[in-house]
């Protein structure tokens, strides 16, 4: 396959997910139908990528681009339920599609069975946390969901790496499963921090907005390869730089702060929606591939879809017992743990948040062709029909009945919005106190020998355009709080609108020959300051 469909195929995503948005549809999903469709067009030709092009590539930008937005306290603060979804259920699931395939499907051993375990596994938060957002989910299950995103790919993927050599009859790094865990897990964190803290090191003592962020568009490609290079976890060292590199983000200068934001949005939604697109068009090769192998299509779908219902409960189940199993703990006083920060209508969205996406298809594709022997590796094609089936049913069933789930069941936190105000108060008074107490602090230390009367005047200008800014928050907030959300959408798109006035008519003055192109740049990087500011706020209140 050559890079020209595959440019095609990037851009007929786009367009389609535009179209979806504009419908209020679910982007993925319907990117995954059109491709599966599109996949039985006669004389289509196969859009294939190598798995090393899929985890070394496309996974490590999305997962980085994740871990930069995530707060390092959040992630503490929410670290056992991250923990436990992104490692307990993840080999629970693993060794229980094992345990089942074995059963049902004669072409696969156990080692086999194990493999396809671990490349069914780990779930993929993407569309269930922008679902969620839309929806009023609380911000500590959209944490645990995109928490769990950053860690359970590093499980299934070591899980899978000893199931493979298991299988095929060679040798890993390290033969004990448990301590090879432990040296993927401690690699990979040390890999990614020792980089993170270089690259912000020099970032430090660099003054050139594109080349700080060209610097930070690699280091996640550097993290995982590195980390590779000394068979530690790639999928770790980059979310351990990301959650560095976004703790320290405010180092960086506001200028390169907005450049890598709007940068990373840009790669996420490309290499999202190509993924979801790339998985529906496996759909009809992959069958062909079940054909020339000689299995009967039928049955060996049959079994897929077996799994796909096993890999669907196996999740909530475990889930709601371990939920039930803490609640009895902590009723009996046999632990010290506080009050469950998830409620069990919360616990039952987790549990049904298990859709499947990139790191399935690469593991699936990363199978071996044969085993050290030269013999044909046990049951290859059925683990990869299987992985399909899995990633496009568990998206197409649970990420299509996620919305009425949340919406039936209520788990908005109608105090959040509360919280979320009083914490935006304190920052703004945070911040004008600390405006105030410098100005004071400017005024009072003025050098010897400068014009005082000039210096004061030019501090007054810099508290008015303070206090303006601050007075459109609070323009914002009153308008909001007295009349509604709704009312305050429509407080910023007026003002979008006047902003963008503002922009139509120096553009026509400079066509016209009035104004100077060197004048109207100065003018519109002004105004494209207050425009962002402006669609952060529709951003957020959409987030809210």
């Amino acid at each position: 396959m050559n890079g020209t469909w595959i440019l095609l195929v990037v851009i007929a995503a786009i367009a389609v997910t535009g179209l979806a948005n504009r419908g209020n549809l679910q982007a993925p999903l319907v990117l995954v139908v059109i491709g599966a469709i599109a996949s039985f067009v006669p004389g289509l030709p196969r859009l294939e990528l190598e798995p090393h092009v899929l985890l070394g590539v496309v996974l490590p930008p999305l997962l980085y681009s994740a871990a930069l937005r995530f707060s390092v306290p959040t992630f503490k603060r929410n670290l056992s339920h991250i923990l436990r979804l992104g490692v307990g259920t993840v080999l629970v699931t693993a060794f229980a599609v094992a345990f089942f395939a074995e059963w049902l499907v004669p072409e696969l051993t156990f080692g086999a069975a194990l493999v396809l375990g671990a490349v069914v596994a780990p779930t993929d938060a993407v569309s269930a946390v922008a679902v969620g957002r839309k929806l009023g989910l609380p911000k500590r299950v959209i944490a645990i969901l995109t928490g769990e995103g950053l860690v359970n790919d590093a499980t299934a993927l070591t899980l899978f790496t000893v199931a493979v050599s298991t299988v095929v009859g060679t040798e890993v790094f390290v033969e004990s499963p448990v301590v090879f865990f432990g040296y993927e897990v401690a690699g990979g964190v040390a890999v990614g921090l020792v980089l993170a803290i270089a690259v912000q090191w020099v970032r430090s003592h660099m003054d050139h907005h594109s080349l700080e962020t060209s610097l930070g568009l690699v280091i996640p490609f550097t993290a995982y390869l590195v980390a590779e290079e000394i068979h530690a976890s790639g999928v770790l060292a980059v979310v351990a730089a990301g959650l560095y590199m976004g703790h320290r983000a405010t180092d960086l200068s506001v200028t390169t702060r907005l450049q890598e934001r709007f940068v990373w949005e840009s790669l996420d939604i490309l290499l999202e929606m190509f993924v979801f697109a790339y998985m529906g068009l496996q759909l009809k090769f992959v069958l062909d591939e079940v054909t020339d192998n000689g299995y009967d299509v039928v049955t060996i779908l049959l079994y897929a879809f077996a799994v796909l219902v096993v890999v669907m409960l196996v999740r909530p189940v475990w889930g709601l017992l371990n939920w039930g199993r803490r609640r009895a703990v902590r009723k009996a006083g046999l632990t010290r743990l506080g009050r469950d920060p998830l409620t069990f209508r919360e616990h039952v969205v987790v549990s049904w948040a298990g859709m499947r996406g990139v790191v399935t298809l690469a593991a699936a594709g990363g199978v071996p062709v044969v085993l050290a022997s030269g013999e044909p590796f046990p049951g290859r094609e059925i683990i990869h029909l299987t992985a399909i089936v899995v990633a496009v049913g568990t998206l197409l069933i649970q990420g299509s009945t996620m919305p009425a789930l949340i919406r039936r069941l209520d788990v908005t936190d109608p105090y959040e919005r509360l919280r979320a105000e009083e914490q935006r108060a304190l920052a703004r008074s945070i911040s004008s106190d600390a405006a105030r107490g410098r100005l004071r602090a400017l005024s009072e230390e003025l050098p010897s020998g400068t014009d005082a009367e000039r210096m004061q005047r030019i501090l007054e200008r810099v508290e008015r355009s303070i206090r303006a800014r601050g007075d459109v928050e609070r323009a914002e907030s009153e308008v909001e709080v007295e009349q509604g959300p709704d009312v305050g959408a429509m407080f910023d798109k007026f003002r979008r609108s006047v902003l963008r006035a503002q922009r139509t008519a120096l553009i026509a003055a400079r066509d016209d020959g009035k104004l100077d192109d060197e004048t109207l740049r100065t003018e519109l990087e002004s105004l494209d300051i207050e425009e962002a500011a402006a669609e952060e706020r529709i951003d957020r209140r959409g987030r809210d």
